[in-house]
């Protein structure tokens, strides 16, 4: 259990989670010595006899989904540490929750015009800076702890690619950056950031005042944003916009990997068809001509 804290440590998880993490472990290794198993050698089948198990017992369902989500980063760090050679539970979802309905999403087309429609001027180096930021907002969907996290060793100019660290809540990956992005983010590694950024603080990105802290930056970032769609509401509307269109030109793991989400589950709540197919049936039997 002590190698398995280090582990979460080491992936950003808070120390008040251990206590969850180690109640979920305790109570499957209860079952699976009555069952004649073990968390080497437990397979998918058998792990199913153990979720029926729990429902028995009347667990609800938001308690149970939490329990097995923190079931599978155990098993993901057994994998990574060669005690397995798989993650028996990576693909288990229990079902029940209510979906989260999406609403006041931004086309592409929108996402993009808030992009272009940012003004930069060349003696303000701060509205350059933000204009990178909402790049990274509208292209590659990232959210306000990803940005914090960058540093300029993640920035690929000559490969075209810019890798995102993992966070708490989202898995690293490693993303394409638009022609036009890399123009720009080459003026601000070689000239802009030097003058903004503190000699030797590592992050990308600071606030005007040095502070790693760029909530305050986001926050104004929107105030402008605002005065170029009323419909924009925040960063967050602005990622889940991103992820919304991205599915509708690829397949739930390609979303899944370029939003970082850590299951399946978290990409399928973006999924619009039946609420694309609601309307259509709405507009079918209820027209407005």
């Amino acid at each position: 259990m002590k190698n398995f804290i280090t582990y979460l440590e080491k992936n950003g998880y808070s120390n008040k989670s251990f206590p969850a993490f180690q109640r979920a472990i305790v109570r499957l290794d209860i079952w699976m010595n009555n069952f004649g198993t073990t968390a080497a050698s437990i397979d998918y089948k058998t792990f199913l006899k153990y979720v029926e198990k729990l429902k028995k017992t009347g667990i609800k369902t938001n308690t149970l989904q939490s329990y097995i989500g923190n079931l599978k980063i155990y098993f993901k760090y057994l994998q990574e540490e060669n005690y397995r050679n798989d993650n028996p539970i990576e693909n288990i979802n229990i079902k029940g929750k209510v979906k989260t309905v999406l609403g006041n999403l931004l086309t592409a087309d929108e996402l993009e015009d808030l992009y272009y429609s940012y003004e930069t001027k060349d003696n303000d180096l701060a509205r350059k800076r933000n204009k990178i930021i909402i790049g990274l907002l509208v292209y590659q969907g990232l959210h306000s702890k990803e940005l914090q996290c960058l540093k300029e060793e993640h920035i690929e100019l000559y490969k075209g690619k810019i890798t995102i660290p993992q966070t708490k809540r989202t898995n690293g990956r490693t993303l394409e950056l638009k022609p036009w992005q890399l123009m720009e983010m080459m003026e601000y590694i070689q000239q802009i950031r030097p003058k903004i950024v503190p000699k030797g603080e590592e992050n990308l990105f600071t606030s005007s005042y040095g502070n790693t802290n760029i909530n305050n930056v986001i926050k104004k970032i929107s105030e402008e944003l605002k005065l170029i769609n009323y419909s924009y509401q925040n960063a967050i509307q602005i990622r889940n916009s991103v992820i919304v269109n991205w599915l509708k030109i690829h397949n739930l793991r390609k979303t899944q990997y370029l939003a970082g989400h850590r299951y399946i589950s978290s990409t399928e709540r973006y999924k619009q068809d039946n609420l694309e197919s609601l309307h259509e049936m709405i507009n079918n039997f209820h027209p407005i001509n």
